[in-house]
């Protein structure tokens, strides 16, 4: 289901180490495991090659990316929903992990549901597909977590 983990310590041997003043990468990440669960391993790439290469970038994806996911007009809830609607409609495997967001803030099933039906209207089969192919893994995600904790 979900990509795998990068390798950190290749990363910091051949690329070199994280070198973000502004945040810690241990509080970078911790957004993402209060939002997610855990850190997804892209943002753990981003976070640790661009955090290498190029700091001041990090530092301006996440206030931009801060700011974006979460205006004040809509509760965390709200804003995952519509993001995993938007990422459905593209078919992205990204969807995933805003469907992921979107239970962890109280999205209840019917509600996920609706967003893959929303998707359908005007994505067709392969979004009704997909969607309810996320939501039955999002649900095996839940059940692993619930049984290791």
């Amino acid at each position: 289901m979900l990509p795998k983990r990068i390798d950190r310590a290749a990363v910091d041997a051949r690329i070199g180490s994280y070198a973000d003043t502004a945040q810690t990468l241990d509080e970078r990440a911790a957004i993402y495991q209060e939002l997610i669960g855990f850190v997804p391993p892209r943002i753990e790439a981003r976070l640790a090659v661009t955090g290498a290469l190029d700091p001041k970038l990090v530092d301006l994806q996440e206030k931009m990316r801060e700011h974006a996911m979460y205006p004040k007009c809509f509760d965390v809830k709200t804003a995952q929903l519509m993001l995993f609607g938007m990422l459905l409609m593209d078919l992205s495997d990204a969807a995933v992990l805003h469907g992921i967001a979107a239970r962890r803030a109280g999205a209840t099933w019917e509600e996920m549901q609706a967003v893959v039906s929303l998707c359908f209207l005007f994505r067709g089969l392969s979004a009704a597909n997909r969607g309810a192919e996320l939501l039955a893994n999002i649900a095996e995600h839940e059940a692993k977590k619930e049984s290791q904790g």
